[in-house]
């Protein structure tokens, strides 16, 4: 008796480690283990390879779990069956139930979801070792398992989300949290990265009105005021209409023509100093932008609609924005966009991108109809509305403060809980 109960302790042993190394192993870190194989551990290239060979590790373990389970099962029922008869059966169930479930199950699991990396890393070799040890098991296995899936009409080679896909990327974004305000900044400009490849560059250029352009048959003396007038660098030339752009003007260009002094003033030739335009659709993502501009080694485009139409111009600046936040420099003209009140709400300027609003908040507003706060309320409200609506969707209160002819120029923005807190006395 002392011995089967000796056998059963060993058996109960051996199948807790069977049972925390299969939650130990699927849930140990990937990007940790992969870092830790570049630093040399032998290891983590160890648990590496088990986790890449997942069938084969799963297999033995689930072998070698069971076999030890229904080994401890049935020593436990002889030895009770000795003592009490046919009732030892009843005994042996409930005991080696409840055995097994604590002390094999729920006790190893629980250790090593909460220490995944750490015990991985200890047990890998000797899983390595049962894993070429029952190897031919194992495969034999596989191939019923593959015969059996082919019988009722399914892939067996057929796996969903190996890789880690945007959808799993963008979770383990979300999942990233923290108290400090560099967390929150680090999210948004994870997510950004991810968004590269669905935002179009229509959604982030700057518009056409508020473009800074050159009349090409203006005076030279005159051109140069514009140029140095403006705070930026490079400048739309247009001749007869705006939308007949015919180059865009380097201020360094300009300048250094203006500076060698070798012709006069007036015989400067602005349109040959500027480059040729480069034009791009509306509906190029930014990621292809982004390519783009590397691969040309240009900074400026002008964005055009279907039809050919000037829309508006992308800078390499506009999408580096769109990954890091706001960059500002001296030469900026400063846009108050988003001013907090006092009550929580905020009055925000109808040109504001959603996508800001998103990053800057982590607000939950859909862009894929509109690219700024003013066109989402135009798409909700399906009307233009008038000073003094207010309109309640995606979680959030918009109430219109100004308008301008048909364009909303600045709207206040608060939660339902804050909008009825504001209009109590």
């Amino acid at each position: 008796m002392l011995i089967t109960l000796s056998a059963i302790l060993v058996l109960l042993f051996l199948s807790a480690f069977f049972s925390g190394s299969e939650t130990a192993l699927t849930a140990a870190s990937r990007p940790l283990m992969h870092q830790l194989e570049q630093t040399g551990n032998q290891r983590a290239a160890l648990v590496n390879r088990l986790q890449h060979s997942s069938d084969r590790l799963i297999g033995t373990i689930l072998l070698g779990n069971n076999l030890v389970n229904i080994l401890a099962s049935a020593l436990a029922t002889s030895a009770l069956i000795t003592l009490f008869g046919q009732a030892g059966v009843v005994y042996a169930t409930l005991s080696m139930t409840l055995l097994v479930l604590i002390f094999a199950e729920i006790l190893p699991k629980t250790y090593a979801y909460r220490n995944a990396n750490k015990v991985a890393l200890g047990i890998a070799p000797i899983i390595k070792i049962l894993v070429t040890t029952l190897s031919p098991l194992t495969q034999a296995m596989q191939v019923v398992v593959q015969a059996t899936l082919r019988l009722f009409g399914a892939e067996p080679k057929a796996r969903e989300g190996m890789g880690p896909s945007a959808e799993e990327l963008r979770g383990a974004i979300d999942l990233h949290t923290g108290e400090k305000g560099s967390v929150k900044q680090e999210r948004a400009m994870l997510r950004s990265i991810l968004d590269l490849t669905e935002v179009e560059v229509g959604e982030i250029m700057t518009h056409r009105k508020n473009v800074a352009m050159i009349d090409a048959d203006e005076p030279v003396g005159k051109v140069v005021k514009q140029v140095l007038a403006s705070p930026y660098t490079r400048l739309p030339l247009w001749r007869g209409e705006p939308d007949n752009i015919v180059g865009v003007i380097h201020a360094k260009a300009l300048l250094r023509a203006v500076r060698g002094g070798e012709s006069k003033l007036d015989d400067i030739d602005v349109v040959k100093l500027a480059v040729r335009p480069w034009f791009v659709p509306e509906s190029t993502s930014l990621l292809d932008q982004l390519q783009a501009f590397r691969k040309r080694r240009e900074h400026f485009a002008l964005v055009v609609d279907e039809y050919g139409t000037l829309l508006g111009t992308v800078t390499l600046e506009d999408i580096l924005e769109e990954i890091v936040g706001d960059i500002s420099d001296e030469h900026d003209i400063p846009v108050p966009g988003v001013v907090r009140q006092p009550d929580g709400s905020y009055v925000v300027q109808g040109t504001v991108t959603i996508r800001d609003l998103n990053r800057r908040f982590e607000w939950g507003l859909p862009d894929e109809e509109a690219a700024t706060v003013a066109g989402l309320i135009l798409h909700e409200a399906r009307r233009i509305p008038d000073v003094g609506q207010a309109f309640i969707f995606h979680g959030l209160r918009f109430e219109i403060l100004r308008r301008h002819r048909h364009q909303i120029t600045a709207i206040r923005i608060a939660t339902p809980r804050e909008a009825a807190a504001g209009d109590k006395p």
